[in-house]
């Protein structure tokens, strides 16, 4: 007999049938032992306020249950009653129990797409999955929006939840996966602690990932809004992973948060669950809404009296994101950036006799690299400095208190450089590969007088 999941807890230490609808699940990962794992946690309608967890265990992750979209049913058989923090739960033993798993509210079939070993399909059971579906239609999950911020709202190295669409993934490297999500918001301007000495050496990141994503994937990204990284732990096994479709909305509980380079990235964690969402989720239809203003009508953070452009002043600036994907190879832009890095650091007169500079901008959406070359240079500090004003000026770029008589402050410090308004023009180096070669130049732009 199937026991309501309400009536579950009368039954501790002792072997029981459910059936409920897969709210949450966890990746597969593999235990101290031998055995592969995964957490559930499911709800049916007499026991939906908070969902009951069931954990099951099996030989490898082809044995454990492959949940197709969360939102699904299962039939957990002789599963064993016990808690946990004070919370019943039911576990899943390998050699006495076994499961079936049915599609959610949108099927018709009452037929089981993955079964284990050993399971009985009773009768009674397609009754209970017929009612749970037409139940389903109606259930709204009630969730407080406050237990998942935005991407705005992020402040600190924690673990969050996260409701976001997934833009992309892809193998970073040989068995490292890596997600980008979005929600439209803007990630807060993180402090900066890097060493202006070594950047030439040690750069600081333009992005998480060791190679910039290919122009074709760029421009499938949105221009607008920043773009979240998350990781996956080596633990975490595949299984699970078509669950996080690209173009879907999701809910991402237990997220890990982490700061590299000044840029904030996520980290999907064994402990890491993805939470069900009907197409009517009313957190995520806000969150839909919310992003399609975002999209239509653009805001730019106030940049201050710092610098100053002669080209483009009156041209509605771009985000760095739109930049990158513009359709044609050359072209200028107006930006509202902060300049995070700079290189050289100690002089600006390359080997040649010619000026350079290179410099590392970021907005809410990108960062790239930008040279400052020649005439460039002359215009940017309106002349010719001498090392005591260059070094007030790159400082004042860079977020450093005024006083200071080294670029970019001193070692290990955390500065926090402002907004300022520059021009960018893209060009290109060879006429082979004009996309391949593509670089951005400072132009047009010059450091206004220090007036405090």
């Amino acid at each position: 007999m199937v026991v309501p999941l309400r009536n579950v807890s009368r039954y501790l230490n002792r072997k029981v049938d459910v059936i409920g609808v897969v709210m949450e699940t966890t990746f597969a990962k593999k235990t101290k032992g031998t055995d592969f794992c995964c957490s559930l946690r499911i709800i049916d309608e007499t026991h939906h306020s908070f969902s009951m967890a069931a954990n099951v265990f099996a030989t490898n992750t082809e044995s454990l249950p492959l949940v197709t979209a969360v939102g699904d049913i299962i039939k957990l058989s002789l599963v064993v009653v016990g808690t946990f923090n004070g919370e019943v739960n039911v576990t899943y033993r390998k050699n006495i129990s076994s499961f079936a798993l049915y599609k959610g509210k949108d099927g018709d079939i009452l037929d089981p797409y993955q079964v284990s070993p050993n399971f009985f399909l009773r009768d009674e059971d397609k009754i209970i999955i017929d009612k749970l579906r037409k139940w389903l239609v109606n259930f709204q999950l009630c969730e407080d929006s406050s237990k998942f911020p935005m991407l705005r709202e992020l402040k600190e190295e924690t673990f969050i939840n996260l409701a976001c669409k997934i833009l992309h993934h892809s193998e970073a490297a040989k068995d490292e996966r890596l997600m980008f999500v979005w929600d439209g918001t803007d990630t807060q301007p993180n402090g900066i602690c890097s060493n202006i000495e070594d950047e030439l050496n040690h750069p600081l990141p333009l992005q998480l990932e060791p190679l910039s994503l290919s122009r074709a994937i760029l421009c499938t990204l949105p221009t607008v809004g920043s773009i979240l990284r998350i990781v996956f732990e080596k633990d975490v096994q595949n299984s699970h992973f078509h669950l996080l479709t690209i173009g879907n909305w999701v809910k991402i509980t237990y997220l890990r948060l982490k700061l590299y380079g000044g840029l904030w990235h996520g980290v999907f964690t064994l402990q890491t669950k993805v939470r069900y969402i009907s197409k009517e989720d009313q957190l995520i239809v806000e969150r839909q809404r919310m992003a399609d203003e975002r999209m239509a009508d653009l805001n730019f953070p106030e940049p201050l009296p710092i610098t100053a452009v002669n080209h483009c002043n009156h041209v509605t600036p771009n985000t760095l994101m739109s930049v990158l994907t513009h359709s044609e190879v050359v072209a200028i832009f107006k930006c509202i950036v902060r300049v995070v890095a700079i290189i050289p650091f100690a002089k600006i007169c390359s080997s040649t006799g010619n000026y350079s500079m290179r410099l590392t901008l970021e907005d809410s959406t990108a960062r790239i690299h930008a040279n400052v070359m020649e005439e460039d240079v002359v215009t940017l500090f309106d002349g010719y400095p001498d090392v005591l004003k260059l070094i007030k000026n790159l400082n004042r770029l860079l977020g450093v208190s005024e006083g200071n008589c080294r670029i970019g402050g001193e070692k290990d410090t955390t500065r926090n450089p402002p907004w300022v308004c520059v021009c960018l023009k893209s060009y290109y180096l060879s006429e082979d590969d004009i996309w391949g070669t593509r670089n951005f130049r400072v132009f047009d732009t010059k450091i206004l007088e220090d007036t405090s």
